[in-house]
């Protein structure tokens, strides 16, 4: 079984060790990857208010944890919640008990996950392929939209991606995939001596990814392993994962939630395990429809800006698997999560961008795997696709500064700071490419990895034109600071008119849910309203009490609706 994984790392061998880095190299590469890892996932968490859905959503729940301490049953807006397993609750409330209740405390568990996804990523890059890919995986996976978005999101996605990747991890070591690089027998004795341990470890991330996402976790992981136990014929190997270690600390690990939320809700397993997993796979009751292909578009973003790797390798690999019909058993297991994962979620009837995010890492390793063997003989293709890449970003930066206002519909501010990034994404593709195209080979000197800077700088910079791509703040922190110098009273307060996302997040920031307004059975009280034109519905016995105010420059204004006796005795108009 091994024997496939040795001949692949040997072709490394000559390149990874003999040509060791200098001292001045070791220093750079150390800055530069701390630096990377520093500003993609840890800079800047608190740019935005909470955004979306999700987020205001899930930090709530957290929230009432922590001043609960209710650490069992999921609670939003006093009623028991059960979209999504406690993990991220728990992390999240740990953060606030510890650093208070802020955007940065709520989105810190997923920028740890992410950083620990990387570094067991790149502890099994260095393993099966040499230290040079590792070094490419510790720079150009961060850099990635997918690894920066996420790590800056309060959701469950990032920690479900993690939990599974380290799972995956131990995985392969326990089926002897990841061989010992360092000549000393007694060092890989040392590895296949740790068989509990490692199991032990499975079983626990497996179970902590159950905790964070739910079933799907036993069937994203099940199924890789299960293909390519098909593939490689290695059924006693795949076997190995059912260790009584790993089950007994898989059941420890996640059945107690289970059961005492289960023994507390009643209705915990129907609502959770029949509504939000099944039906939500296979029904489009959650109005989450996109069409088959819907993945290959989100990979092609998600991979940015890094995409034209991603394509030549395809191609390539694609080709060079067909002709020779040999891969390692370690590639084929990382090739089989990944195509797994994004199949399963492919044929679901309800789509989102994070159901793959456990791909996306693994796919960019065996990106920078396959260029790394292919691109000596295929350098020229690589860099022309790499420039190719960087002309059409190039070309979108020259289009969005020219013509701002004509772009996608973007406001002036909004048309400049998408050409700055366009700019950012260029100027990474020209690096990256002018490298490639100079040393005929997917080369991991220092030069080459600067490629990132441009990123690195986009990253750093994003504050500042961020916020430049909505009109007014896009969460309803602004708009709870406007209420709070008004003094006006949450008890009283109504939206209407207000998305979802903006009003969870406002619901968030003011304690306290704000319902939708009822214009079939007004009643009195304050109304948020998008605009000055108020179409609201109101009874004869109800009017508009004193004119309404604009709250800053979040495009909200806010309307007293008071009765009609109210409304005469302050002198107000009335509504015509």
């Amino acid at each position: 079984m091994l024997n496939s994984a040795i001949v692949e790392i040997a072709q490394d061998a000559p390149t990874d060790f003999a040509q060791s880095l200098s001292p001045a190299a070791r220093i750079a590469y150390t800055i530069l990857i701390l630096a990377t890892l520093g500003i993609c996932y840890f800079s800047h968490l608190g740019a935005l208010g909470f955004v979306g859905p999700d987020e205001p959503r899930y930090a709530w729940i957290a929230r009432d944890m922590a001043e609960t301490g209710d650490w069992v049953t999921p609670r939003l807006y006093g009623k028991a919640w059960f979209e999504k397993p406690p993990l991220y609750y728990w992390s999240a409330a740990l953060s606030f008990k510890l650093f208070g209740v802020s955007e940065v405390a709520a989105r810190l568990p997923s920028a740890i996950a992410a950083l620990f996804a990387t570094l067991a990523l790149a502890w099994l890059a260095w393993r099966v392929y040499g230290p040079e890919i590792a070094r490419w995986l510790l720079l150009l996976l961060p850099t990635s939209v997918a690894m920066i978005g996420f790590s800056h999101a309060a959701s469950t996605d990032m920690l479900f991606s993690t939990t599974l990747i380290l799972a995956l991890v131990c995985a392969a070591i326990m089926l002897r995939l990841v061989p010992n690089r360092s000549a000393s027998s007694s060092s890989f004795a040392s590895l296949t001596s740790s068989t509990s341990l490692i199991s032990i470890l499975f079983g626990f991330f497996l179970g902590l990814a159950v905790l964070a996402k739910g079933p799907a976790a036993i069937v994203l992981l099940g199924g890789a392993v299960f293909f390519w136990a098909l593939f490689t014929k290695l059924w006693r190997d795949a076997f190995r994962l059912f260790h009584p270690a790993a089950l007994a600390a898989f059941f420890f690990t996640a059945l107690p939630w289970y059961m005492v939320c289960a023994r507390r809700n009643p209705d915990f397993f129907r609502v959770f395990i029949i509504e939000h997993n099944f039906r939500r796979y296979l029904t489009p009751e959650f109005q989450h429809i996109q069409p088959f292909w819907y993945y290959a578009v989100v990979l092609l973003v998600a991979l940015l800006p890094w995409t034209a790797l991603f394509l030549w390798s395809l191609i390539s690999g694609t080709l060079r698997l067909w002709r020779t019909r040999e891969i390692s058993d370690a590639t084929l297991l990382l090739l089989c999560w990944s195509a797994f994962c994004i199949l399963f979620f492919s044929i679901s009837k309800s789509k989102l961008p994070g159901y793959i995010l456990p791909a996306i890492p693994i796919i960019e390793l065996l990106v920078f795997r396959i260029c790394r063997i292919l691109a000596a003989g295929k350098s020229k293709s690589l860099s022309t696709t790499v420039f190719v890449t960087a002309l059409l970003f190039s070309a979108g930066y020259v289009l969005v500064m020219v013509f701002p206002n004509r772009m996608v519909g973007l406001n002036f501010p909004a048309g400049v700071a998408a050409g700055w990034i366009l700019a950012a994404l260029a100027t990474a593709n020209w690096l990256l490419g002018v490298r490639l195209w100079r040393s005929q080979k997917f080369s991991g000197d220092i030069w080459s990895a600067c490629a990132v800077l441009a990123i690195l700088a986009a990253a750093f910079a994003a504050p500042k034109f961020v916020p430049t791509f909505f009109i007014g703040d896009p969460s309803g922190k602004s708009i709870a600071e406007e209420l709070a110098k008004l003094r006006v009273p949450v008890t009283e307060l109504s939206a209407h008119r207000m998305n979802r996302g903006r009003r969870y997040s406002l619901s968030f920031y003011l304690h306290r849910e704000i319902p939708e307004w009822d214009s079939l059975q007004p009643s009195e009280g304050y109304v948020l309203e998008r605009g000055q034109i108020v179409s609201l519905v109101y009874s004869r016995q109800l009017i508009i009490n004193r004119e309404p105010r604009e709250l800053g420059n979040t495009g909200y204004f806010l309307y007293e609706i008071r009765s009609r006796s109210v409304g005469a005795a302050t002198g107000s108009g009335e509504v015509k």
